[in-house]
């Protein structure tokens, strides 16, 4: 198996292939692990069919490791948030915490996905991701991303039209405020004052 293939759409999508099911259904079954499952189905499937992988000639090991590479992709897919922490990918790849960036790195390097790393969030930042198969799961997954998208679009139009309502009332008030100034000096410029005694008073005022 080569190391450097890790889509098998083109493969399971051959009538050749697609009739193994029949003459060789347990290779059939591994080739259904690698196009569409996970790491657990792959030691499942060891377990199930002790030795088969040794008696065909394949490398458990190089097999073992494309699985994870593979499992990540499909992690990396189903996660709506594009934001996976350490632990997740931890517990999928079966891996310890301190060998999550490593095997992170090793699947962007296999073109599987792409992203950033974040030490200090100990988050996995998926920017682009490799479906290994497309039907009504991944389908339902872009729709459950996309309504997820169209929630965040309406949030931050809610809080614009929140923020131009404030500035128009802003506005309103510092325009009243202005006129209302405007016209108390206006009305100061008018009074008079007088000047003199009792008996003797004189209007001081303007014209």
């Amino acid at each position: 198996m080569s190391n450097t293939h890790y889509d098998f759409n083109d493969l399971t999508s051959l009538p050749a292939i697609q009739a193994l099911s029949d003459s060789h259904p347990i290779h059939s079954e591994l080739l259904e692990v690698f196009s569409e499952k996970e790491l657990e189905d792959y030691k499942d499937f060891c377990d199930e069919h002790d030795d088969f992988i040794e008696s065909e000639g394949l490398d458990n090991s190089k097999l073992h490791r494309k699985m994870r590479l593979l499992t990540m992709a499909s992690l990396a897919a189903s996660t709506p948030s594009r934001e996976i922490d350490y632990r997740r990918i931890s517990k999928a790849l079966q891996i310890p915490d301190t060998d999550v960036e490593m095997w992170v790195i090793d699947v962007i390097r296999a073109g599987l996905v792409e992203g950033k790393l974040s030490q200090q969030k100990q988050m996995f930042l998926v920017h682009r991701t490799t479906y290994r198969v497309f039907g009504e799961k991944q389908w339902r997954e872009v729709a459950t991303r996309l309504d997820n998208w169209k929630d965040s679009l309406r949030s931050v139009l809610e809080v614009i039209k929140r923020e131009r309502q404030q500035a128009e009332i802003q506005k309103e008030r510092e325009m009243h405020e202005g006129e209302r100034k405007a016209a108390g000096a206006s009305s100061g410029m008018g009074t008079g004052r007088r000047v003199g005694g009792r008996d003797n008073m004189v209007e001081m005022g303007t014209d």
